[in-house]
């Protein structure tokens, strides 16, 4: 399925973002380990589903009981090890379940669907095996499907390179408490990437009576034979990531539109993205409530630090086109293993617009565009927020967006919401 985007004459209206598909996957997983929980506005996207449908099949039961409220009943430590575990294309579930899938007294597979299959596990795998665990990955890196055999692992000290994705010590937060002993995780690397999704995951972690001492930003301990309690009631924030998308559009369209964001005190990396738009020179006005923004807008470049939240380089990325002078992004050299090479596969549908970017392993140097290349067919390889990037960019020039339904593994609505905010969409 394509998608035509032409240029927008204005943007109106009120819209409610997303949920945070980080939090939801995070909530899901963690409250199938322990007794009953509500989780309230979780998202629904291909991922969340993917992550529910594994929760089942570890023996949870998991029900919609009203409106946007979901119950959960978990197995109170007693986890269910199916002979096969289908992740779809949910690299977050997948790597999460990597570690609990070590526990497994009997063998089983983790099985992936789509680009997830090509994505790398070594970090974790390698570390899993060092105490104890019989699996092995496809390739070098390590990629589904992966097979456990026979062969639980134990506690102890486990120290995990953190350079490619912090998901690796997410799961590994997650599984360790269910160990009989007492275990420590040592966090190497030169730089460790998106820190703030670890602290997501202890954030709901500690909603389920887990207690994690953290020693320092590499180092944890985590006590030995702790039971997961019940979430009670767990509200998933809006997802500051995709509601960048939005913002991005409102900036480069005339626009007057509102996001319904609630503040809240809950860790979410991409909440960054209002700090790097106060940066670019955007102006928002942020209430408890709400976020308005008005554009046209005149952005500024300049320098961009997106370690912990690389999943703001796409919206960055477009908004950089329209700047005063170039764009450095940095410290990404991880996007080159998300859904796509986030780098090279970016940059080139950019050139193809026309645009002059540069990149290195670790950055992305964009200068300001000067004419687009009309109608221009892009392909942004089935990867979520490449395709959103590239539609916010339609606002801007008339281009086809190949394979659009992939936005739904994070964003169902998007294209609902760009319809109603008065963008110019056409399926293909």
């Amino acid at each position: 399925m394509n998608l035509l985007v032409s240029p927008s004459s204005r943007l109106r209206g009120r819209i409610i973002p997303p949920p945070s598909k980080s939090y939801s996957i995070r909530a899901f997983i963690i409250a199938s380990l322990g007794e009953k929980s509500l989780i309230v506005n979780p998202s629904f996207s291909d991922d969340v589903r993917a992550a529910i449908h594994c929760c089942k099949s570890l023996g949870a039961r998991i029900k919609k009981i009203k409106n946007n409220i979901w119950e959960v009943r978990g197995v109170k430590g007693k986890i269910h090890f199916p002979s096969v575990l289908n992740t779809k294309e949910s690299g977050t579930t997948l790597r999460f379940l990597l570690s609990l899938a070590a526990l497994s007294p009997k063998k089983m597979t983790i099985a992936a669907e789509g680009t997830l299959k090509s994505r790398p596990n070594k970090p974790l795998i390698l570390a899993l095996r060092k105490i104890g665990a019989q699996m092995q990955g496809r390739g070098k890196n390590e990629s589904a499907p992966i097979i456990i055999n026979k062969g639980k692992i134990k506690s102890g000290k486990i120290k995990i390179d953190g350079t490619l994705s912090s998901q690796f010590i997410s799961s590994l937060l997650i599984a360790m408490p269910l160990l009989d002993g007492d275990s420590i995780i040592e966090i190497t690397g030169d730089c460790l990437v998106s820190a703030p999704y670890i602290g997501m995951t202890l954030s709901v972690l500690k909603r389920a009576g887990i207690r994690i001492n953290k020693k320092n930003q590499r180092t944890y301990k985590i006590r030995g034979k702790q039971a997961f309690k019940g979430l009670k009631v767990f509200k998933v924030p809006v997802d500051y990531g995709l509601s960048g998308f939005l913002m991005a559009a409102a900036c480069l369209a005339d626009s007057n539109i509102i996001l319904e964001i609630e503040k809240d005190n809950l860790v979410q990396a991409d909440k960054k993205i209002i700090d790097l738009l106060k940066r670019m020179g955007i102006k928002l006005d942020i209430s408890r409530q709400a976020i308005k923004i008005k554009g046209p807008q005149q952005i500024r470049g300049g320098e961009f630090d997106c370690c912990d939240c690389p999943d703001l380089v796409p919206v960055l990325g477009v908004l950089a086109l329209f700047g005063d002078k170039k764009s450095r992004i940095y410290g990404i050299g991880h996007l080159h293993a998300k859904e796509s090479d986030r780098i090279s596969d970016f940059r080139q549908e950019l050139i193809k617009l026309g645009a002059k970017v540069l990149e290195s392993q670790d950055e992305m140097i964009i200068y300001p565009i000067k004419e687009f290349r009309q109608k221009c067919v892009i392909n942004p390889r089935r990867d979520h927020r490449l395709a959103m990037a590239f539609a916010v960019l339609g606002l801007k020039t008339l281009l086809t967006i190949k394979d659009i339904e992939c936005v739904s593994k994070s964003y169902p609505s998007f294209l609902q919401d760009l319809r109603k905010l008065g963008a110019n969409l056409k399926i293909t």
